[in-house]
């Protein structure tokens, strides 16, 4: 049996859960869980906001542990490795996505937290191929939230070719922009934050933004005109679109990986005079995920993380909905 923290019903308190996982698959590994960071996906989970929650539900998706066992068909991964498991946890492993390297955008993509149970656990369970070794130097305890927050700003960076030589704005400094300043900024790119909180702007800069803007200054958006060759939205509300397009370079990319519900209401003379480019993403493939832990551990980049422990779950999640924390959360045991 394997002790967990579970939601027995939409929004409510994590109580104490035991379930029986069966026998280990073939090509499955089962983690002893250390450290699980909280995300805010996993409260959207919790609260049932898409419709794919079920009940009782384990949330975490953000986990670092050690191997405890693996699969008779598994061979990369040994007993005692430390590994993180992030928002997948299975691919098909036979579709031109993941037979190209694009296993985030596999068709059938299995999330750790939907339809199964996830990491505020003592122990999970994953497909051997999204489990990724963390290396050694990394710091253990506060990398969880890299696996989901982290590779959701880093993938863009890979995707779409960013040099170092490029300008890049990020929208919003929370629990993706506070990473999405610190990856940019070891790139190598001019970064500038764009927020709406006076006392964010210094943390911007201390995070290591270049620059600030006021999101809420129409006219401060207005000075940026044709500044940026990329721009990355990590908000889920619905802002002046069209505003922030008018700062981009010709060629230039919004491009969004916080999740608004708002429907766009870009107006595209504006796309075709800039040549502008509008684009999302989700996480990222394990490879990249690899990629992204190695540039981490050689720039000393960390998530800046609350800790908790797992008894105090409910808490951290109460800490979560205020919109108080700086900037993400972990649970250990």
């Amino acid at each position: 049996m394997i002790k967990a923290y579970a939601a027995f019903e939409r929004g409510g308190e994590l109580k104490p859960f035991e379930y029986d996982p069966g026998l280990l698959k073939r090509d499955e590994v089962e983690i002893d869980v250390k450290h699980c960071g909280i995300c805010h996906s996993d409260l959207s989970m919790i609260n049932n906001e898409w419709g794919a929650s079920q009940y009782p539900l384990v949330p975490g998706h953000e986990v670092v542990g050690t191997i405890a066992s693996v699969g008779e068909n598994v061979s990369d991964l040994k007993t005692g490795d430390w590994v993180g498991l992030g928002w997948h946890a299975g691919y098909c492993m036979t579709c031109s996505s993941c037979m190209s390297g694009d296993h985030n955008l596999c068709a059938s993509r299995r999330p750790t937290i939907v339809g199964r149970h996830g990491g505020f656990a003592e122990k999970v369970r994953a497909k051997a191929p999204s489990v990724v070794k963390l290396p050694d130097s990394i710091d253990r305890e506060s990398a969880g939230p890299l696996f989901c927050g982290g590779i959701t700003v880093f993938n863009p960076l890979v995707q779409f070719d960013i040099k170092p030589t490029d300008r890049v704005a990020v929208i919003g400094i929370g629990g993706l922009g506070h990473l999405a300043v610190k990856f940019l900024n070891a790139w190598g790119c001019e970064v500038t934050a764009f927020t709406s909180s006076e006392n964010k702007r210094t943390e911007a800069l201390e995070l290591g933004a270049h620059h600030t803007l006021n999101s809420r200054d129409s006219s401060e958006i207005d000075e940026a005109s044709g500044k940026f060759d990329l721009i990355i939205s990590t908000v889920n509300v619905k802002l002046n679109w069209n505003a922030y397009l008018g700062t981009l370079r010709p060629k230039g990319r919004l491009h969004f990986v916080g999740a608004t519900l708002e429907p766009l209401d870009a107006s595209v003379p504006l796309l075709l005079g800039g040549q502008w480019t509008i684009s999302g993403s989700p996480v990222g493939s394990p490879g990249v995920i690899a990629q992204m832990l190695d540039f981490a551990a050689r720039h000393k980049i960390e998530p800046t993380v609350e800790k908790y422990s797992f008894e105090q779950a409910n808490d951290a999640i109460a800490h979560l909905r205020s919109g108080q924390v700086r900037y993400r959360i972990v649970l250990s045991h």
